[in-house]
């Protein structure tokens, strides 16, 4: 038996469990709190964990060679990412190096969802578990397209890991079964944890609500951002593919240009049926048809990115981030006049995208 004072200084007795119960004092509250969000930390701790399960034991997709390669998700996520365009540019061409990164990443996200679900750690792991949400919600915010599914895994996967940070694994956790075990008295078995304890319930009451307006805000300036969800128009980059034709040139027989996807379904690729190059009144100088584009050779074919264009069966595939120069060769080009001339790629989807060409000073 223990006599504790609560809140308002009316003393109580009873053992812990008794206590937990009637919640007389701040620490039992807290505990309450912590063990009311029990279903959402073993959801959200098979998440991350589950990322590792399928990665590494079900699948093997760390290896590059593999369908299924998670280095081209992450490759998919570059077009439309937020601040960390960069960051992502640099590991997709660097490929040696983005192995070791998502290596890194898959099992930080193994030991953070699983020490989650254990309750082990669980303030520790409740930030760590809104890091890689932010880092979700930056680089993928913008995909999905049913719904808003990368922005709502992402900026529920912050809230719900400060939800953790602030009320703790309550009382089915390792964190409540190693306190009872080594002592819940804080300041008067282990100074240090008490004083540990004492900072967080300060910082619970002041930073509670300054946490909660932040997240908010980053809710609505990200859904605004990716998806235009606050105000204005909606769009979902995610629906329809879009192609970005640059640095055309004709050189001898060969016209090269680069290609690069940035919008459209990150499972399905862009698949291009055909090439025209025409002058300055449309008409027609040189086409590549479908056929022709499927034969293309790697010789043709010069990937900057993790994620491939590559030939199809029946057309030129052209997945989500991917950056490549593309050479076409025809003999006609040779005789060309120095003028201005438009290279045009059509899409199976009916979608067209063009870009000029200038040959010549």
């Amino acid at each position: 038996m223990h006599t504790t004072e609560n809140p308002d200084g009316v003393a109580a007795t009873g053992t812990i469990e008794e206590t937990d119960v009637r919640m007389p004092t701040a620490q039992a509250q807290r505990l309450w709190a912590g063990t009311l969000l029990l279903p959402l930390r073993l959801i959200v701790g098979w998440t991350y964990f589950s990322a590792f399960w399928r990665r590494v034991v079900l699948e093997n997709k760390l290896s590059p060679d593999a369908p299924g390669y998670i280095g081209e998700k992450f490759n998919h996520f570059l077009p439309n990412a937020l601040g960390i365009k960069p960051v992502i540019a640099f590991f997709v061409t660097h490929p040696e190096l983005l192995w070791w990164k998502l290596l890194a990443f898959t099992v930080v996200e193994g030991v953070v969802g699983l020490a989650l679900m254990a309750g082990l750690f669980t303030r520790l792991t409740g930030l760590a578990t809104s890091a890689l949400a932010f880092g979700i919600l930056l680089g993928a915010g913008w995909l999905g397209t049913t719904c808003l599914d990368e922005w709502q895994i992402g900026i529920l996967g912050v809230g719900a890991g400060l939800a953790f940070a602030f009320a703790g694994g309550g009382r089915y956790s390792l964190d409540h079964l190693l306190a009872r075990r080594w002592g819940t008295g804080g300041a008067r078995r282990v100074a240090w944890m008490g004083r540990v304890e004492a900072a967080w319930t300060r910082l619970t009451h002041r930073g509670v609500v300054v946490c909660a307006v932040a997240v908010l805000a980053l809710t609505l300036f990200t859904n605004q951002v990716f998806h235009g969800g606050v105000w204005g128009r909606l769009h979902n980059k995610s629906v329809r593919p879009v192609v970005e034709i640059s640095k055309a040139r004709i050189t001898g027989d060969a016209l090269a240009m680069e290609l690069t996807r940035v919008e459209g379904a990150d499972v399905y690729g862009s698949f291009a049926i055909g090439v025209t190059l025409s002058d300055a009144g449309g008409a027609v100088i040189a086409a590549w048809s479908a056929d022709e584009l499927a034969r293309l050779t790697p010789a043709d074919i010069a990937n900057r990115h993790v994620a491939q264009v590559k030939p199809g069966a029946h057309s030129l595939v052209i997945p989500l981030g991917a950056l490549a120069e593309v050479t076409l060769h025809a003999p006609q080009l040779r005789t060309l006049a120095p003028g201005r001339y438009a290279v045009e790629l059509a899409d199976i989807s009916g979608l067209r995208w063009t870009a000029d060409v200038v040959l010549g000073g």
